[in-house]
């Protein structure tokens, strides 16, 4: 049942990537056709200011996410127990140990992050220290220990660059427009094909603008949602003991939301922080809590 779990969702983010990768060229390509009247220069622009963002998130990928989310470093005496059991979830993963930071919130959460096991970091915020026991605790770092040794964390570090690339292009264009630049081309082309070329044009304004934000968004969230689930089944593979996960994941989402969380980082948190849910659940940063109990029951 649980490596049957593991291949379906890596078959499923493998389509989420997909698809994240599409959305990015044809933001891409509206920019171009908005700027340039080409789509593959917007493209190559794109591609350009991905790889900007790339280099300056990926300089120091933990210490960008945990400066976010306000988050502290720890060493091993300011709480013993905690290492422990961090340090066993990691051995028993056979992952290097990871580096642990203190979120100063009263409501219970966690998250990993960094883009390797050997580059990596866990964050508990003080409510999840003072409301779980033992078992619970296991059960939320086994979780995030499986982020970091699936590479969920790199997953979720791209995915954060795409969308904060996309965001960019977005504001970008949307300046653009607004000072009075694009769609206005004084060539030689006939009338059909000038308004052809306006018809483009403007179906590339509206999704470089609207919908490919809009796309990147559901894209993220639902490679999240994807990842939660396999996690969490991970979890229980090194804890050998679900009821631990299902009772921390009732605490937490019987909870208040975060004060500390930042918004473009709450698909990295064990439990959504800022406590949003749409009825389509296409919004949502992660799966039902309902749905992700009764799969942990199944085990």
């Amino acid at each position: 049942m649980l490596y049957q779990q593991i291949a379906q969702n890596k078959r499923k983010t493998a389509g989420v990537l997909v698809v994240f990768v599409l959305i990015f060229a044809l933001v891409g390509a509206g920019l171009g056709q908005l700027m340039w009247g080409k789509p593959l220069p917007g493209v190559l622009t794109a591609g350009v200011i991905a790889l900007i963002y790339s280099f300056l998130v990926f300089q120091d990928p933990v210490n960008v996410v945990m400066s976010m989310n306000h988050a502290q470093h720890l060493n091993k005496e300011d709480n013993p127990q905690l290492f422990h059991i961090v340090e066993d979830m990691a051995l028993v993963a056979n992952i290097p140990m990871p580096e642990v930071y203190l979120i100063p919130d009263k409501s219970p959460n966690a998250f990993a992050t960094g883009l390797s096991p050997d580059k990596s970091a866990i964050a508990v915020t003080q409510g999840l220290l003072d409301m779980m026991n033992r078992e619970e605790l296991e059960g939320v770092l086994g979780h995030e220990i499986s982020h970091i040794r699936n590479y969920d964390i790199r997953l979720s570090m791209v995915a954060l660059v795409l969308v904060s690339a996309i965001s960019f292009i977005a504001d970008f264009a949307q300046r653009w427009v607004w000072f009075g630049f694009g769609l206005d081309r004084d060539d030689d082309d006939d009338r059909e094909g000038g308004m052809i070329g306006m018809i483009i044009g403007v179906i590339g304004v509206i999704f470089v603008l609207i919908l490919g934000p809009l796309a990147a968004s559901l894209a993220q969230m639902a490679l999240s949602r994807n990842r939660e689930y396999l996690a969490d089944a991970s979890s229980v593979e090194l804890t050998r003991n679900p009821h631990g996960l299902i009772s921390a994941l009732t605490k937490i989402e019987n909870s208040q939301p975060m004060q500390a969380a930042n918004s473009a980082s709450a698909s990295l948190y064990i439990e959504d922080p800022i406590k949003r849910h749409s009825l389509s659940h296409l919004f949502d940063t992660h799966p039902a809590t309902a749905d992700r109990i009764k799969r942990l029951e199944k085990m």
